[in-house]
């Protein structure tokens, strides 16, 4: 899988329309033409304990990225359905893009070859990237650790803890 996309800071970002877990219609153009900073973070699956850990830690740092202008958005492979639920379960207060035909992964260059106790297959690597409103990418990582992400994140991009 050599032809896997691999974003650095400075690149375009790939523009999308994706749908949430209510069906609602999210177009980083707009977002970007609102003046707004998009957090887009990638994770493999809806309900697991690191997903839950990273998802929580978004939820319970909003106030402060919602200040700054910071969109976030989280992106999985799961459906509407399951992504109702994790919201509804955890009270998350951001929306989950529904990304079942991989397009988003793709674009972005999530959908990697993984390796676990010897055997090899295609999954999601949890990355996250940061979409200036001038559409290109102000950070990106890929296979970041779900505990302490945010924290980190915040930091990189100056927003203090």
């Amino acid at each position: 899988m050599s032809d896997t996309i691999q974003l650095s800071p400075g690149d375009e970002a790939p523009s999308f329309v994706a749908h949430d877990q209510n069906g609602e219609s999210h177009d980083l153009k707009q977002y970007l033409d609102d003046g707004k900073t998009v957090i887009l973070y990638f994770y493999p699956k809806d309900s697991t304990p690191g997903c839950t850990t990273q998802a929580c830690d978004f939820r319970d740092n909003m106030a402060r990225l919602n200040g700054e202008d910071h969109v976030v958005l989280g992106v999985s492979k799961d459906s509407g359905k399951s992504h109702q639920r994790f919201v509804e379960k955890q009270e998350l207060n951001f929306p989950l893009l529904v990304d079942e035909d991989l397009a988003l992964h793709q674009a972005f260059g999530t959908w990697r070859l993984k390796k676990n106790y010897g055997r090899e297959y295609m999954g999601c690597a949890r990355s996250t990237f940061v979409i200036s409103p001038d559409g290109t990418l102000a950070w990106c990582r890929y296979n970041v650790k779900a505990k302490g992400h945010v924290g980190m994140l915040m930091r990189e991009l100056g927003l203090g803890e």
